[in-house]
This record gives structure tokens, C-alpha cells and sequence, in this order.
């Protein structure tokens, strides 16, 4: 995810002698923004504090990790955490630096297609924030909060989202398969569904439900597939619970 908002910062015109990136086992992607003037790995004696510290970790991982960037972070350093469940008492106390804003994107991010929502500590100021919403807008669309406890179901619905839409393509196609089609021509027809469906939601201003509804002729094959899936276990009943899930995880990691 860090690596998908730096591609989007440095496409949007950041001059990458103005990056350094922190990170032990660098992708051959992130090695390769070395020749065009990132720096990789400076020490921060070389580096100083950064104006802003965007932090892309693993939250199991930040406890561990986290002191190794408090050298960067200055009284006047905006720090921007993408982590999943990890508080902004808990960024400001191991990295330290002049504010925090609290942030969860997703990985359609990679193509400039991502939702992030954020919440800014009560210490960031207005230019800080505004440093920080053009950082995450360079990946999509940003959605501000004002209570942090909102950000645990955020990361259930859109952090997380994307894998249950992948796992809709996936099983729709196994399900082709078991109704017949061949493997290669059910994995194309569900693939194209669910992207082909997913963009005529974005541009269309019709309520997701109106768009079903639309799909859906009284007494047809549509609404026969539907009674199953809005059943007592259906859809509804399962991504209640799937999110309550990875919001209750959410939550834990905090802890």
C-alpha cells in the first residue's frame, strides 16, 4: 500500500528527490525509484526530520519497528499512518513528531481507484491537514471523520472490502463451473461481472439497490438466484457478521 501512494505521489509530480523511503527488504519496485533520486534508507542523521512521515506498517509489526522512525519524526513533523487498528495514542507515543493523522485506505489505490476515510489528532492544524488529504487523494477519494472509534468498522467495510469482492469473482466462478461452464470461460465471465457491475456503480448516480432491482425481472432468473442469496443465510446475514468480525480485529489490534 505504501509503495501504490508513493507511484501515486511521484506521478502527481512530488519531486523524488524530496522522498526517502525506510525499508529493510526493499520490492524491486522501491529499489528502482533510486534512480530517479529517492533515497533509500538514509540514516537519519543524514536525512533529518521529515516535514511528513507516512507509516505503512504491518500494526504487528510497529511496536517493534516504530522506534527506528522516531528519529525522523521533529516537533514539526505531520505523521500519517496507514496502519490498520493502531491508534493515534499509539503512533504519537512510538514515533513521536508534531501531529498525527490517523488514515485507512484500500488497494484499488493502486490504480488511483482507492476510498480512504481518515481522523486527524486534535494537535493537527489546518495546513497539516490539508498536507495530508492531498497526500492520500493522489490514490482516490478521502473521506474525513471526526471520531477515531469509527475507524475499526472503516477498516471492516472498505479496508477490507476488496477481498470480499475478489472472493464474490472467485466463487461466482467456481460456482459457473459447477453449473456446467468451462473453467477459463466461467473465471472470464465472473471476472467481467464484477468489474464491469463495479464501474457502472461508480458512475451511475441510481442507489446500489435500485441498480439491482433493475437487473431483476419479476419471476426470472435474476430473482430466482436472489431468493437465495437475500435468504436467513444469505448475503445480508453473512457480511453482518464478517464485518463484525474484522471490526472486533480491528479493535484487538489496538490493544
Amino acid at each position: 500500500m505504501g509503495g501504490a501512494m508513493l507511484t501515486g505521489w511521484l506521478a502527481r509530480g512530488l519531486d523524488p528527490k524530496e522522498v526517502a523511503v525506510i525499508e529493510p527488504h526493499p520490492s524491486a519496485e522501491i529499489s528502482a525509484l533510486v534512480t530517479k533520486g529517492v533515497r533509500l534508507n538514509p540514516s537519519a542523521k543524514v536525512a533529518g526530520s521529515a516535514a511528513t512521515l507516512v507509516v505503512a506498517l504491518k500494526p504487528q509489526m510497529f511496536r517493534e519497528a516504530g522506534p527506528a522512525l522516531k528519529p525522523f519524526a521533529g516537533p514539526a513533523t505531520l505523521v500519517v499512518s496507514i496502519m490498520a487498528g493502531t491508534t493515534i495514542a499509539s503512533i504519537a507515543e512510538v514515533c513521536g513528531g508534531g501531529g498525527v493523522v490517523r488514515a485507512m485506505p484500500n488497494t484499488p489505490a493502486a490504480i488511483g481507484r482507492g476510498i480512504t476515510v481518515a481522523v486527524a489528532a486534535k494537535g493537527v492544524n489546518a495546513a497539516q491537514r490539508a498536507v495530508a488529504d492531498a497526500l492520500l487523494r493522489a490514490t482516490g477519494s478521502v473521506e474525513w471523520v471526526d471520531d477515531e472509534s469509527l475507524m475499526d468498522a472503516v477498516t471492516a467495510v472498505s479496508g477490507s472490502g476488496p477481498a470480499y469482492v475478489f472472493l464474490l469473482a472467485e466463487e461466482l466462478a467456481r460456482a459457473g463451473v459447477e453449473a456446467g461452464l468451462p473453467q477459463e470461460l466461467a473465471a472470464k465471465l465472473a471476472r467481467e461481472t464484477v468489474a464491469g457491475s463495479g464501474e457502472l456503480l461508480h458512475r451511475s448516480e441510481l442507489p446500489s439497490a435500485t441498480l439491482r432491482q433493475n437487473v431483476t425481472s419479476p419471476g426470472g432468473t435474476t430473482a430466482a438466484a436472489l431468493q437465495v442469496l437475500m435468504g436467513p443465510d444469505g448475503m445480508q446475514s453473512l457480511l453482518t457478521r464478517a464485518v463484525a468480525a474484522a471490526t472486533r480485529r480491528s479493535r484487538e489490534l489496538a490493544k
